[in-house]
């Protein structure tokens, strides 16, 4: 008899106050990344009705201007005029930085293991992590981008639901939304979806049933998988009949309280560490990514349909305290062995993350909205497969 469940996920548009605040994070450090490369930067956000607050510590020989990325950010959105609630032009901006502490910085410059007196200049190979910390990985074979379907197809509706906005298509529709999708799973394969959630802030003078059947037609139908697609499926499109105030007029908003959108939607275990304004001395940035990289080259390897990473961090410590394999049973090898494999072939020390993924570069506020993994349309270095076939060579000689 095959078992069955159903799983959710969901997404959230880059108009979400949460999203905001994670985009203009990112665009500040971006910024900085472009002009400093080692700067450190840890900036959080907040925005409200009619202000945005920026504050964090920023370390850098560079200038650049807060205030002029912050309006550049939420104009990009699309917050551009009063009557949405929020208008880049006229909402408040406060800066609030401070230099990062220079206890933070000794660990992060040089490594316990090799530390001795003074800082000196920064070598990436004895760079100490900048913080304690667990990260997790994950991929699957569930879909072409190797993550789990339900987030997959909750970010697409949630980006598609954006592109009708920005190109006129659906001009009624206003920044904020969610999405939200249900697959049902038969013996851990995705066979159907059950249902799709839709939430779309409007204009007030557009009818429900309009914005309903708009939705279904221009924004849900084009995106999910034909053959997931059945007579039965539900769809709920701003089931309260109203969407009109949202953003920072409808809800406050701050950096990082998107983890889960972010990764994997739910379907894998979470560190707790969020992503945006860090750079990548942060290991909740860096080293996450990093467990991604190794997950995704296993099951592109196929040593498992499945699979999950653990990376454990010590601050002013370079050499990882742990890592863990988990292919839930999938696994071709045993799980030590491909952690065995791991180590081998992946230096899981930051500076050396760094510098395999070239993460000193502007290319984090593109991923602030609609996923930082599995985004084919973004040429990500932690995306890659490029290790995958030394995996599958070394598997074969155990």
């Amino acid at each position: 008899m095959k078992k069955t469940h159903l799983f959710t996920s969901e997404s959230v548009t880059e108009g979400h106050p949460d999203k905001v605040c994670d985009q203009v994070s990112d665009a500040i450090l971006d910024a900085i990344m472009e002009k400093d490369p080692p700067g450190r930067v840890a900036v959080e956000t907040l925005v409200t009705n009619g202000l945005c607050v920026v504050a964090g510590e920023v370390t850098t020989g560079c200038y650049v201007d807060m205030p002029q990325i912050v309006r550049k950010t939420i104009k990009d959105i699309g917050y551009t005029r009063a009557k949405y609630g929020f208008d880049y032009e006229t909402c408040g901006v406060m800066v609030a930085i401070k230099e990062q502490s220079k206890d933070i910085a000794r660990g992060v410059d040089k490594a316990l293991e090799i530390r001795g007196g003074e800082v000196v200049k920064e070598d990436l190979e004895n760079l100490g992590a900048g913080d304690q910390g667990l990260m997790f990985g994950f991929a699957c074979d569930e879909t072409e981008e190797l993550m789990p379907m339900p987030i997959v197809l909750s970010h697409k509706l949630a980006k598609k639901l954006a592109d009708v906005r920005k190109t006129g298509e659906l001009s009624y529709l206003r920044p904020d939304g969610k999405s939200q999708v249900t697959i049902e799973y038969e013996d851990d394969k995705p066979v159907r979806i059950h249902t799709v959630l839709i939430a779309a802030q409007h204009a007030p003078d557009v009818a429900t049933d309009k914005i309903k059947s708009d939705i279904i037609e221009r924004v849900i139908l084009p995106i999910l998988p034909e053959s997931m697609v059945h007579d039965k499926m539900k769809y709920y499109v701003n089931p309260t009949g109203r969407f009109v105030i949202g953003g920072p007029q409808g809800d406050s908003g701050v950096t990082g309280r998107k983890i889960i959108v972010d990764t994997y939607g739910g379907y894998s275990r979470h560190g707790g560490g969020a992503f945006s304004g860090k750079d990548p001395t942060k290991v909740d940035r860096s080293g996450t990514y990093a467990a991604r990289w190794v997950a995704k080259n296993i099951v592109a390897a196929g040593l498992a349909k499945c699979c999950e990473v653990q990376i454990a961090y010590a601050i002013g410590i370079a050499r990882p305290l742990s890592v863990m394999i988990d292919t839930f049973g999938t696994g071709e090898i045993p799980d030590a062995k491909i952690a065995e494999l791991v180590k081998s072939v992946f230096d899981l020390r930051p500076g050396l993350i760094i510098k395999h993924l070239k993460l000193r570069r502007p290319i984090y506020k593109q991923v602030a909205a609609y996923g930082h993994f599995g985004r084919l349309d973004l040429d990500l270095p932690w995306e890659k497969t490029d290790k995958a076939a030394e995996l599958k060579k070394k598997a074969s000689r155990t």
